[in-house]
């Protein structure tokens, strides 16, 4: 039996103050806690993550480049880096591996700086605002991309039921 398709989901700046930084924003959830979320739902869609946050712009692209022939696909929160950094950028094209952006809060409502993404040039699909479950859906959303029909089983990998989508 083959592994599971691995998925990368990597966290840029302050990701690890989550449940501490500005709670009315970012919710009341610890980067502990997401990663747990995260390792749920992957199990859950037949894939396996390498969960990782860092504050420094260096690494995550390190990070990035360790992907290629490693990683099925990223699923990344480049956080303030997603509005500054062109290397980031130029580092999940290269790459060549579907990549989903992701966003505790919806950027779009925010300060207009936040409004542009250089990492979006890049991603195959953004979701923002939905807070850390989003999370969970940019990997069921890359299980359909690396793994079709893992997106389609429950709980244990059973078939899902048509009450259960």
């Amino acid at each position: 039996m083959a592994p599971p398709p691995l998925i990368a989901v990597l966290n840029g700046p302050n990701i690890n103050m989550l449940g501490m930084r500005e709670p009315e924003k970012y919710g009341a959830a610890t980067l502990d806690d997401l990663e747990a979320l995260c390792a749920e739902a992957a199990e859950s869609l037949g894939l396996a993550i390498d969960f990782r946050q860092t504050n420094a712009e260096g690494e995550l692209i390190n990070w990035v480049q360790e992907c290629r022939g490693r990683a099925a696909g990223i699923v990344i929160n480049p956080a303030g880096y997603t509005h500054t950094s062109v290397a980031l950028m130029d580092a999940l094209l290269a790459v060549e591996l579907p990549v989903i952006e992701v966003h505790i809060t919806n950027i779009h409502r925010r300060e207009e700086f936040r409004h542009h993404s250089y990492v979006s040039k890049a991603a195959t699909g953004v979701i923002a605002g939905l807070g850390v479950g989003g999370y969970a859906l940019a990997l069921r959303a890359m299980a359909e991309r690396v793994a079709p029909g893992a997106a389609e089983l429950g709980e244990g990998g059973a078939p899902r039921r048509d009450e259960d989508g």
